[in-house]
């Protein structure tokens, strides 16, 4: 039994009482857990990029692992606080679900995103362009950094508003103007981006949802 800490990011339903929990953790990468949730929590534990600490139970007949003593590290009320923060929530747990494939685990990543989370957690404002920025500095945490010359086939059109992303730092990319007609456009850019670097398809069903946000 190891205790772990890990990333929430999304969950299946198996059978009444019993849910599989798709993970992001330093030790296991992306991996799905049995989990069987109490009455007193629920599946309250298991929102999307909840940052969980739980003992791992190896199952000798099965990869199909189950978590134990699950604790929440973080409530993330900023998050779960407020409803544009919330969707992007939902959407950039996702598209982790979608880009990882199960058992990869790139070095740092698992730490990284733990940041990236923990940094939309305390915004008290100006994170519209939040999720862009995560999916340009996914690649990099992925292994393939994007550059202007890497990226110009999947923007196209929408290259001149994606361009300043590039090269701006963080707290300078959060306040780059932009429609949320170009937000939708870029977002939809990067990830045909993720899609051809990770060789899969990557569609994201959130992603109407944060769509309707930021009409």
């Amino acid at each position: 039994m190891e205790n772990i800490e890990l990333i929430v990011l999304g969950t299946t339903k198996v059978g009444e009482n019993a849910v599989v929990v798709h993970t992001l953790s330093k030790e296991y990468g992306r991996r799905g857990f049995m989990v069987r949730p109490g009455k007193k929590a629920g599946m309250a534990l298991f929102l999307p990029l909840n940052i969980l600490e739980a003992d791992v139970v190896e199952n000798p007949k099965s990869q199909l692992w189950s978590l134990r003593g699950m604790v929440l590290k973080d409530g993330l009320a900023g998050i779960r606080g407020n409803v544009h923060k919330n969707t992007m929530s939902l959407f950039l747990s996702e598209v982790l679900f979608r880009t990882l494939h199960d058992g990869e685990n790139e070095d740092g990543l698992f730490e990284w995103c733990v940041g990236q989370i923990l940094a939309l957690n305390v915004m008290e404002a100006d994170f519209a362009n939040f999720h862009i920025r995560f999916l340009l500095e996914l690649a990099g945490a992925m292994g393939f950094r994007p550059t202007f010359d890497d990226i110009a086939p999947f923007a196209q059109e929408h290259l001149k508003e994606l361009k300043p992303f590039l090269s701006a730092g963080f707290s300078e990319s959060m306040l780059l103007p932009l429609s949320g007609a170009s937000r939708n456009d870029l977002c939809e850019s990067l990830l045909q981006y993720l899609s051809y670097h990770t060789e899969s398809a990557i569609q994201v069903k959130s992603l109407a949802v944060l769509r309707e946000l930021y009409r």
